[in-house]
């Protein structure tokens, strides 16, 4: 043991001895000698498989000069020259001893504000050089917080796809590696980060989005407004990795940013967009996520919301049978954020891409069965966007707002939408589409529950069968949807609707006479037959759909006094 520890000794002045007239033809003006003295450095040292503490000793000399090589003019000199640098780092027990004189090297090599290293391969060596010198020395890379940010600022937006990927993988490191340090200087990184962030190839998008959630996590919470529009556009990406990467980010911000609670309102919609995503992946993590935060959530506030861990953990009766309901910490926060989100939610509805818009109609189903009865203090404005998105040119919004104001009607009591939407149909929000608040009421009464809509039956009826409501307007889409209306009533509220069914005949009748549509007609054929079945069961006798149509028309004689276009409506009619 004593014999291999003097020879341990001697080693590393035996192969300095060796190389020293080697290191000397560094300086030659000969770059083939150069080159050759490089390889026989490495080939003399690392190639060996010396101890760590020999390579420690000997790289403890050879450090200048390899640094020296770094502005070699020729590209192979300075790439040798790296590697082995990289090789040492990889091997000493401590790597550390080496930054006083690498990190200011670096720093004027790659961080000035011009990166004064021409070759794309040479600066990605160097990066991962400085991400492997990263995890051996951890936290030692302290005093050089300056140098890494100027070096990070430059690479991430190399020109080089791949030097923008290792420098946004040394960034992580680097923040989780020094976090009481890297704080003080994260906000610089934003700013080229953001640059990237758009970067065609997917696989650097996904790096930077990685980065700018652990550099906004390790910074001073002041950004978040700065990267937040980025992402929104990120969950659009057409890489499935991307969208993914954005779910990851926010639901660990949720979950962990020091500063969460002031963004919750612009934090969620960002993780509730991905619980619709395409790709089941997403769309699992994103629903894992938002139980986490929820949870989480749940027991910060255990106190606040013990009476309703007591006593509101039952769905309410009529809750849909096919839905999931969101556990309570995940339906309290987007309560207590109702009141920033509806009117986003308005805003985006509007938006010029098409993708926002269904991705914005697929968030406000989300949001609505979470906030359950407590959307009633926002009917107004949300009616108001549904009126706007059912005219909307792309079917995929058309049918998500339809869903919205169906699950409107299951939780929105009856007494207050039909007051707001009752008075839009008989005074339609626009000219141009008056069929839109029919449209919606038709949605809302199917989802609304059958029990709590009875009552309200002639009161719906009573509004419908105004001439201003049936008879001012000969659209197919407005007739269309005022049928749809009288479809879900009798589908609903099934024999109750016998004790109306003189008005509602009204309403069928007037739009047989106003359009002469084949659908149209087909569908008041099939209304005409519902109408019978409802009086019959009404009145519990079998009377005949003669003797209902006779007393309508005993009625319309007295209203019309002999009103020949309806009646040859009405008796065109009389044959269904």
């Amino acid at each position: 043991m004593a014999a291999m520890a003097a020879e341990d000794q001697h080693a590393p002045s035996e192969i300095l001895r060796g190389l020293s007239r080697h290191l000397n033809c560094l300086n030659e003006d000969n770059k083939t000698a150069r080159k050759r003295t490089l390889e026989i450095i490495k080939k003399e040292t690392i190639d060996k498989n010396l101890s760590s503490d020999v390579l420690q000793e000997i790289f403890s000399v050879l450090l200048k000069p390899l640094l020296k090589c770094l502005t070699d003019p020729m590209d192979r000199c300075r790439e040798t020259a790296i590697s082995t640098i990289t090789d040492f780092i990889r091997c000493v027990p401590n790597p550390e001893q080496s930054l006083p004189y690498l990190m200011p090297c670096l720093a004027q090599r790659f961080g000035d504000k011009d990166v004064l290293e021409p070759s794309e391969e040479i600066r990605l060596l160097a990066m991962e050089m400085l991400t492997l010198t990263l995890e051996v020395c951890g936290k030692h890379f302290a005093p050089y917080l300056n140098e890494m940010m100027n070096i990070l600022q430059r690479t991430i937006v190399d020109p080089c796809p791949d030097v923008k990927r290792e420098s946004c993988k040394c960034a992580v490191k680097f923040a989780k590696a020094v976090p009481e340090h890297f704080h003080m200087q994260a906000e610089s990184l934003v700013k080229p980060l953001m640059q990237t962030i758009t970067h065609q190839h997917s696989r650097v998008r996904v790096a930077v989005i990685e980065a700018t959630g652990v550099v906004i996590q390790h910074g001073n919470g002041k950004n978040v407004d700065d990267v937040l529009s980025h992402l929104a556009q990120r969950l659009f990406d057409d890489s499935p990795k991307v969208r993914k990467m954005v779910t990851a980010v926010v639901g660990d911000w949720l979950l962990h940013m020091r500063d969460r609670y002031s963004y919750f309102a612009k934090l969620i919609p960002l993780l509730l967009s991905n619980i619709n995503d395409e790709i089941p992946e997403i769309r699992l993590l994103s629903a894992d996520l938002w139980k986490q935060v929820g949870a989480q959530w749940e027991k910060e506030n255990e106190e606040d919301i013990k009476d309703k861990l007591d006593f509101l953990l039952t769905p309410p009766l009529f809750y849909p049978n096919d839905v999931e309901r969101p556990g309570l910490g995940c339906r309290e926060l987007v309560l207590r954020n109702l009141g920033n989100l509806v009117p986003a939610i308005s805003h985006d509805m509007n938006d010029w891409m098409v993708a926002t818009r269904v991705r914005t109609s697929q968030l406000l189903c989300v949001l609505l069965l979470h906030s359950e009865e407590h959307s009633t203090q926002h009917v107004q404005p949300l009616l108001a966007t549904l009126y706007r998105a059912c005219t909307d040119a792309e079917k995929d919004v058309i049918t998500n707002c339809l869903a919205a104001a169906k699950i409107l009607g299951t939780f929105v009591p009856p007494e207050v939408f039909l007051k707001l939407v009752l008075s839009h149909v008989t005074s339609p929000y626009s000219s141009s589409h008056p069929w839109a608040p029919l449209m919606v009421l038709a949605a809302i009464l199917e989802g609304c529950p059958t029990p709590v809509l009875k009552p309200h039956l002639e009161q719906i009826i009573t509004t419908l069968v105004r001439p201003d409501v049936c008879e001012d307007y000969q659209q197919v889409m407005y007739l269309r949807q005022l049928l749809a209306c009288i479809d879900v009533l009798l589908h609903h509220c099934d024999s109750d609707c016998g004790s109306v069914s003189l008005q509602l005949l009204q309403v069928l009748i007037t739009v047989q006479s106003l359009s002469v549509d084949p659908q149209l007609s087909d569908k008041v054929q099939k209304l005409f037959f519902l109408i019978y079945l409802a009086t019959l069961a009404h009145f519990c006798s079998n009377i005949s759909f003669q003797w209902v149509l006779f007393n309508f028309a005993n009625r319309q004689v007295d209203r019309f006094h002999g009103s020949i276009t309806l009646f040859e409506a009405f008796e065109h009619s009389s044959k269904f």
